[in-house]
């Protein structure tokens, strides 16, 4: 039978893996010094009644490090992508050229690296949050364990020291993922 310190070690390693997941996709998502199909691909676009995330209503490219190129499968889909890249936030204008949709990426000023740097560690900070709010959740079940008796005082304390190299390897991956963007946005 499986100890049940070990059970609730591995029932909160996905939950982990979930968060750290969702950063490294938020992080793909930030702007660097190149243009990245990441950038635009899960912008929605509002066309025929229907919401749709850009990547599925046409082919994206990036033929230079600071040009994005959107080519829709319809034409009728050239207006609302158009629209959506502009409400974004992004900062990008669309430039409409026969049958795609460029845009050219400004040059990042030293001003936009500093706030993309915060934005970046907000969104790390987050994620440890979320890392922490697990850990947190896991060691109270190893307490309840321990009170109810299904769990003995040294499998308490041996999963508590093996949740924490567990949180410990999430905390690295986001550091290494952070200092890598940082390094490419500066």
């Amino acid at each position: 039978m499986q100890q049940l310190y070990k059970k609730i070690l591995e029932d909160v390693k996905p939950e982990l893996e979930k968060a750290y997941k969702f950063f490294e996709s938020e992080v793909q998502k930030s702007r660097t010094s190149h243009a990245s199909p990441s950038l635009v691909e899960d912008i929605e676009v509002s066309c025929f009644g229907s919401v749709f995330p850009i990547k599925q209503l046409g082919a994206i490219s990036c033929p230079k490090s600071n040009q994005i190129v959107i080519q829709p499968w319809d034409k009728s889909y050239m207006e609302p992508i158009e629209k959506a890249i502009s409400q974004s936030g992004l900062g990008m204008s669309a430039v409409v050229d026969k049958d795609v949709i460029r845009l050219n990426l400004p040059l990042l000023t030293e001003e936009y690296r500093e706030a993309m740097a915060r934005a970046l560690s907000e969104k790390a900070e987050q994620a440890r949050k979320t890392i922490r709010h697990w850990r947190e959740t896991a060691w109270e079940n190893l307490q309840e364990g321990f009170k109810a008796k299904t769990v003995t005082e040294d499998e308490k304390f041996r999963g508590k020291d093996e949740l924490q190299k567990v949180v410990d390897q999430y905390g690295e991956k986001i550091k290494e993922l952070i200092e890598k963007q940082k390094a490419d946005i500066i």
